[in-house]
């Protein structure tokens, strides 16, 4: 005891680091080896999603400007098949109306045309009564005349024949 103050065994300290290097290296190889690669692993993992994600941000970043730009190219499209639609109607319209026009048209001149015959059928008919209507009256005009002349001269042979 005489070289070892405060009981310092060096023997033990030595053993003590040994079985603690030997402790490290055995709890490096079964735990922090493993742990560290599968901290990696995972570490990769992650940044391989967020890789992924990026990309598949970007793909769909361009499919929403593709899908916009056909949405834009679908609604001009509609525009200008609801112009044109507009335009054949219009067009359409104007021809019916046209035609309505005409058959107008036609349909007065052949009220026209039936009122006129008519005016004359009535005229001739109204002439062909007058013409009777005066033939009647002329003759009961000479039969009248006719009828009272020789009534006088029935009532003047009769006055000579009684006097």
């Amino acid at each position: 005891m005489t070289g070892v103050p405060l009981n310092i065994d060096w023997q033990q300290i030595l053993l003590h680091l040994l079985n603690f290097a030997i402790l490290f290296f055995v709890l490096y190889l079964l735990l922090y080896k493993p742990v560290k690669k599968f901290m990696d692993k995972r570490k990769a993992g992650y940044v391989e999603m967020e890789e992924k994600t990026k990309s598949n941000l970007e793909a769909s970043e361009q499919k929403k400007a593709e899908y916009e730009a056909k949405l834009q190219e679908a609604h001009q499209e509609a525009e200008d098949i609801r112009r044109h639609a507009l335009e054949e109607a219009s067009a359409h319209a104007k021809e019916r109306l046209d035609q309505a026009q005409a058959e107008a048209g036609q349909i007065i001149a052949k009220a026209q045309q039936q009122a006129e015959d008519e005016r004359n059928r009535i005229v001739a008919e109204t002439g062909e009564e007058i013409e009777r209507l005066a033939k009647d009256a002329a003759k009961r005009a000479i039969f009248e005349s006719t009828s009272d002349a020789f009534d006088s001269f029935l009532d003047a042979a009769e006055g000579k024949n009684n006097e």
